[in-house]
């Protein structure tokens, strides 16, 4: 039962990998922009701005 759920050694490698290039990419688009990026929800805040600066709560209130 057990064995289902157990992650094989390719699949971990995977993610590992996988782990590593994010942490690459944010570390690239961090030195560009020149300041950490946003975690959590303020991150999902900062995503949802348009262009205009107006985020989606803001644009459903009116």
């Amino acid at each position: 039962m057990n064995n289902e759920r157990k992650s094989s050694k390719a699949g971990e490698r995977a993610a590992e990998g996988l782990r590593e290039a994010t942490a690459k990419d944010e570390a690239k688009n961090e030195s560009k922009t020149g300041h950490d990026l946003a975690k959590g929800a303020d991150r999902f805040e900062e995503r949802s701005k348009s262009s205009d600066g107006r985020s989606a709560q803001e644009k459903q209130k009116g």
